[in-house]
C-alpha cells in the first residue's frame, strides 16, 4: 500500500511539543509533506525563537516517521515564516540575542566543516546558463588545483546531476549524512539525487530554505577548498535568506548580453551588496555565436552588455562565453567541456574565469599548473 500523508500525520500523533503537550499533528506546525516513493519531506512550522526548543521535537518526528513501513529515508526541517513579529516574541528575540562587541560587525552565518571558502552562482534569471557556467567554472577550479565541490541550490530544476552524467542515490553514511556523488574529481550535491525527475518541485520558500541548509550542513564534504553553489535563479526571499545563512566567500553572476537579462542581473547583484557578500564578477554567457559552416559571426542577443553593466556598477567582468554546439552538447551528454575537450577555445575561457575567481578568493591553495590562454 503506498504511504499517505494521513499515514505521516498519525506517526506523528506521538509527537508531544514541549510546552503544551499537544501531539505535532494536531497543532498544525505540520506543512509541505512531500512523498517520492520511500522518501519523505516535510517541514515543522515554528517561532524563530523557537529553533532550540523544536530541534528535539523535529528529531522525534523523523524517528517516527522513519518506523512506517515503508519508509526509507526522512528529511524534516524547521522553518520560520516572516509574519510581523508580536511585541512579546519581539523582546524575546532580542533578549536571546547576544550584544555585538563594541564597534564590530554583525553575527557571521556558520561555516561547513572542512569547507574552506563557499562561491555562489547566480543570476537573476533563469535560462541565461547559470548551471553550465556552475560546472565548467567547477570543473575548471579544479583543473587549477583546488579541492571542489558543487552544491547544486536551483531546488525548483536541478539540472547537475545531468550536466555532470550522474545516475543513482547517495549513500547515508551515519544518521542524516549523506556521502556526496563524485564525477571529475569533484564531490557533488543535488536535490536531483534525492526526488525523482518528474517530481514536481512545487514548495513553498521556508521548505527551499530547509533542503537547501540540509544538503549543505547533512553532506559529508571533506576537505574542500571552495564549494561551488548552484543558486536558484531569481532574487526573491529564497535566494535572500539562502546568500544570509551561508557564509559565501563571494557570488558570480552570470547574465547574457541583451538589456532585459541585464536588467536581472543587476537585481542579483545589488541583492548580494544589501547582504555584504562581494561580487566576485560577472560572465557573459552566450555572448556571440560563430556559425560552424562559414564562420559568420552573429550577435543573437547583442554582445558586450554584461561587461559594460560590469563596468557600471563597478564590479570586475570576467569575461565572455560563446553560445557553442559544443558547449550544449557536453553539457546534455553529461560531460562538461572543460573535462571533455580541456583544449578547446571555450575550455580555455572557462579556465580564464576561473582563474579571476581564484585570485578574487585570495589566490590559490596549491601551486597550480599554467595554463596558456590563446
Amino acid at each position: 500500500m503506498a504511504l499517505t500523508q494521513a499515514d505521516i500525520l498519525r506517526a506523528l500523533e506521538l509527537v508531544k511539543l514541549p510546552a503544551s503537550g499537544q501531539s505535532l499533528s494536531a497543532s498544525g506546525r505540520v506543512n509541505n509533506i512531500l512523498i517520492d516513493g520511500g522518501k519523505v519531506i516535510f517541514a515543522i512550522g515554528i517561532d524563530a525563537t523557537e529553533a532550540d526548543a523544536m530541534e528535539p521535537v523535529r528529531k522525534q518526528a523523523e524517528s517516527a516517521v522513519s518506523g512506517l513501513p515503508g519508509v526509507t529515508q526522512v528529511l524534516v526541517g524547521l522553518t520560520a515564516d516572516k509574519a510581523p513579529a508580536s511585541a512579546a516574541a519581539q523582546a524575546r528575540q532580542q533578549a536571546h540575542r547576544p550584544a555585538p562587541g563594541p564597534g564590530g560587525p554583525p553575527p557571521k552565518a556558520a561555516g561547513v566543516p572542512g569547507v574552506k571558502q563557499i562561491i555562489a552562482v547566480a543570476s537573476g534569471k533563469g535560462g541565461v546558463g547559470k548551471s553550465t557556467t556552475t560546472a565548467n567554472l567547477a570543473v575548471a577550479l579544479s583543473v587549477l588545483g583546488l579541492k571542489v565541490g558543487v552544491l547544486d541550490a536551483d531546488i525548483y530544476g536541478p539540472s547537475v546531476p545531468k550536466i555532470f552524467g550522474i545516475t543513482g542515490k547517495p549513500k547515508l553514511i551515519s544518521g542524516r549524512t549523506l556521502a556526496p556523488m563524485e564525477a571529475y574529481g569533484l564531490k557533488i550535491m543535488s536535490i536531483g539525487f534525492l526526488i525523482d525527475e518528474e517530481t514536481p518541485m512545487i514548495w513553498r520558500g521556508p521548505m527551499v530554505i530547509s533542503a537547501i541548509t540540509q544538503m549543505l550542513r547533512e553532506v559529508a564534504w571533506g576537505e574542500l577548498d571552495v564549494l561551488v553553489v548552484d543558486m536558484p535563479p531569481g532574487t526573491g526571499d529564497a535566494q535572500l535568506t539562502m546568500a544570509q545563512q551561508t557564509p559565501l566567500a563571494g557570488a558570480v553572476i552570470v547574465s547574457t548580453p541583451q538589456d532585459l537579462a541585464l536588467l536581472d542581473a543587476r537585481r542579483g547583484v545589488a541583492m548580494f551588496r544589501k547582504v555584504e557578500v562581494p561580487i566576485l564578477g560577472v560572465v557573459e554567457n552566450m555572448s556571440y555565436f560563430i556559425c560552424p559552416e562559414c564562420g559568420h559571426r552573429s550577435d543573437i542577443f547583442a554582445h558586450g552588455g554584461a561587461r559594460h553593466e560590469a563596468e557600471r556598477l563597478g564590479v570586475p567582468f570576467l569575461g565572455e562565453v560563446p553560445l557553442a554546439m559544443s558547449i550544449r552538447e557536453t553539457s546534455d551528454g553529461g560531460r562538461p567541456i572543460v573535462a571533455s575537450d580541456p583544449d578547446s577555445a571555450h575550455a580555455k575561457a572557462y579556465l580564464a574565469i576561473a582563474r579571476q575567481v581564484q585570485a578574487g578568493l585570495g589566490g590559490a591553495a596549491r601551486a597550480a599548473p599554467r595554463i596558456v590562454i590563446e
